[in-house]
């Protein structure tokens, strides 16, 4: 889809997302955010009340496309269930060795907002990551006792979200693909 075919709320999302992704939420001004999406800061205003509205909604957008992103990984890695879920951190180990990877925005923006428990991106991002975990728990309940999966599924997402954090670090993508290994070793036993 072009820019011209893209709704003004699309539009001024998709602006906000690229200034989100490369500088940060906080260092984003909505001024930025209504010149790079080619309107005024009134229009950005009459389709989201606040920035924080703004920011929700980016990470709303952001959502599905990722947890889709996901479950592709999963579903064109061969092999069994831990494999599968190893073929995910190989695939953001890739991602990551691109030189504009910065890490899971959903992850940035709560560091970011750190004291704002209930900022509506923080919800966003709390319902994101629950969705994936449930999306984990789900295919992982196949082979385990419910109880069973949904602690495998939180201890994957727990490697998965601390090999972003190291990741950004260190700046070294073989941190995720060693948590991949732990996460296969995990779900083997």
């Amino acid at each position: 889809m072009t820019t011209t075919t893209l709704s003004t709320r699309d539009r001024i999302i998709r602006a906000a997302g690229k200034l989100f992704h490369a500088e940060g939420i906080r260092a984003v001004s909505v001024d930025a955010v209504a010149e790079t999406a080619g309107l005024t800061k009134r229009t950005l205003y009459y389709h989201f009340r606040s920035k924080d509205d703004l920011i929700a909604a980016y990470l709303e957008t952001r959502d599905q496309p990722n947890l889709l992103l996901f479950q592709r990984w999963f579903a064109e890695t061969p092999g069994d269930t831990a494999d599968k879920v190893e073929g995910i951190f190989r695939q953001l180990a890739a991602s990551a060795r691109h030189p504009k990877w910065k890490g899971c925005g959903f992850l940035r923006t709560s560091v970011e907002l750190i004291n704002l428990p209930g900022h509506p991106a923080i919800v966003a991002a709390r319902a994101h990551k629950k969705r994936v975990e449930d999306w984990l728990c789900s295919v992982l309940e196949q082979d385990k006792p419910p109880e069973h999966a949904r602690r495998l599924a939180r201890q994957v997402i727990l490697l998965l979200d601390g090999a972003f954090a190291v990741v950004l670090l260190h700046r070294d993508p073989g941190y995720m693909e060693t948590a991949g290994e732990a996460a296969a070793e995990l779900l083997r036993q």
